[in-house]
């Protein structure tokens, strides 16, 4: 039987919301092992490995952000020899059949090298995490303006008009449920270190983008329990300006060929006008 490993990053998280999370995963009829790798100041979630033979808890003893938090237990799957790595926001939960399903399509088209269920929020509402790349503009309008000043923006930023109810390769798909094959991480690199947290997903899912598809898939769906963390909190704030610098420094500012061919394949395909 096949083993699928995932791999969830702690900071002292609710107790019944990561239960949650954690039975959706081991709900699969797979040979699966899930990573708690904890972040937190202390190890007072430890006990959680205790629901289950198949969760292995890390402790890290000091924040080390949550890319490199999950390249903790992406290492240990890439050790294992483990053909594909889940990466589970803690404030996820979904039906056990969501993994068989996704595993089932990844084995069927080995182009795939990361793979998005459709997110809604728990009262069923769509979450539009399919995105273009990114620019300087887009990512500062959307994050300090009003909503009702960028509309025009968000429609095309999120592909709103696509209505997500077909499969799109999309080149920025969020970090809160990651399907990774694990060949593809080996061949372009794990999460960037240096993004501490925010936009380490969009990173890491460009590199993939460029030798394989990276699918957003409407027809299994996972809910978020989203707070916009960084909308409501100072201090995440500033670690999302921190890491969107690294990120543009990264990347470019205003000269990326690579972002412009990639939104403008996207917009393309998806028939945009």
């Amino acid at each position: 039987m096949p083993q699928i490993n995932a791999s969830i990053v702690l900071y002292h998280n609710k107790r019944e919301q990561l239960k949650k999370v954690i039975d959706s995963f081991l709900g699969t009829h797979f040979d699966v092992m899930i990573y708690l790798v904890d972040n937190s100041r202390n190890d007072t979630l430890k006990d959680l490995a205790n629901l289950d033979s198949r969760i292995v808890y890390i402790f890290n003893n000091a924040n080390i952000g949550y890319g490199a938090g999950h390249n903790v237990a992406i290492l240990k799957s890439i050790e294992e020899g483990v053909a594909y790595h889940v990466v589970l926001n803690p404030d996820l939960f979904f039906e056990n059949e969501v993994i068989d399903n996704l595993y089932s399509y990844m084995q069927d088209h080995p182009e795939v090298g990361n793979i998005m269920p459709k997110i809604l929020y728990p009262d069923g509402e769509n979450q539009h995490l399919a995105k273009l790349l990114p620019t300087p503009l887009d990512w500062i309008f959307r994050r300090f303006l009003p909503a009702k000043y960028t509309k025009s923006i968000t429609e095309k930023f999120e592909l709103r008009y696509t209505g997500y109810d077909k499969i799109m390769n999309v080149p920025f798909l969020s970090g809160c449920f990651m399907f990774f094959r694990v060949d593809a991480l080996k061949d372009v690199g794990l999460f960037d270190e240096n993004i501490f947290m925010y936009m380490e997903d969009i990173d890491i899912n460009r590199r993939i983008h460029v030798k394989y598809k990276t699918l957003y898939y409407p027809y299994e769906n996972v809910y978020h329990e989203y707070e916009r963390g960084s909308h409501k909190n100072f201090k995440l704030l500033y670690i999302s300006v921190v890491s969107s610098i690294k990120y543009f420094n990264k990347w470019g500012w205003i000269f990326d060929n690579e972002r412009k061919t990639m939104n403008d394949t996207l917009l393309k395909d998806t028939h945009y006008e």
